[in-house]
This record gives C-alpha cells, structure tokens and sequence, in this order.
C-alpha cells in the first residue's frame, strides 16, 4: 500500500467524487450519481474560479477522499479573508485511517498559504461523529448555522 497524495481534482475524478458524495444516509437523498451533466457544470465553474479549491486524495492511483476549499477575502474581522471546507468525504475503505485528518490538515495549511486567518465549516446536525472528528482537530463549535432551500 502506497502513501496518500492530495491534489486538484480533474473532470476524470467527477464520478468517484460524486459517488463519495452520495455514499451516506444524507447524501444518497440530494446526489445524483446516474446524471453527472450537473456536476460536470459545477466542475467547470470551480475551474474558473481562482478562489475554489476542490482537491482529491489518491492512493494507487484510486480517488479514495475528496474535499473543497473555498477562500473568501471580507470587510469584516478587520478585512480578514477566511476559508471554508465543504464536501468532506473519505471513502468507505478508507475511513478510520486518518485521511480525513490528512484531508484537513491539507485544507488548513493551505488556508494559511492562501493568508486565510480563519477556517470555518459546517456539519450537518445529523452527524455527531463528524462533530466529534473535527473538535478533535481544533474546531470549535461556536455558532449555529441556517440555511434557505431555494
């Protein structure tokens, strides 16, 4: 078994990303893995946009995690620029090996690269053991989040 490596995603990675997405009791509800014309479209635009980060995590030459940085720059924290982590996903045959660290660890080093001084996620409530992973990495969770279905 060979080390893990974290880079861009590319189009090819499109169906074990989305596959990763959908691998959950949540996920399964809002994926579409049988129509990737949506996420190609999605793909596309990440691309052009120097402020999306979407990576993958490879080992033998197989899409095994996945996760999406996002920089904002902003007014407020006295013109801070942060950074947020979305679609944090470890393939099932890897789970409990400490990718999702590595993951994260790779998200945060490049947030301060990126001269982010806050890193921010959310986590649906559902899911007290990602809740539990990411206290353990030094998040704190210190607001409650909302969101509007549009």
């Amino acid at each position: 078994m060979t080390d893990i490596g974290i880079r861009s995603a590319v189009a090819d990675d499109i169906p074990a990303i989305v596959a990763m997405l959908a691998d959950d009791v949540l996920g399964a509800m809002r994926e579409s893995p049988d129509d990737l014309s949506p996420y190609v479209a999605a793909f596309e635009r990440l691309q052009g946009d120097p402020n999306q980060h979407l990576v993958v995590a490879e080992r033998d030459g197989e899409v095994v995690g996945t996760l999406q940085l996002t920089v904002i720059p902003g007014l407020s924290r006295r013109g801070s620029t942060r950074s947020v982590v979305e679609g944090v996903r470890v393939h099932g045959s890897e789970r409990g090996r400490g990718l999702g660290r590595q993951l994260m660890e790779w998200a945060v080093d490049e947030s301060r690269r990126q001269g982010c001084s806050l890193v921010q996620l959310t986590s649906d409530a559902a899911r007290p053991d990602a809740h539990r992973f990411y206290e353990q990495l030094g998040f704190v969770g210190s607001h409650v989040g909302f969101k509007l279905q549009l």
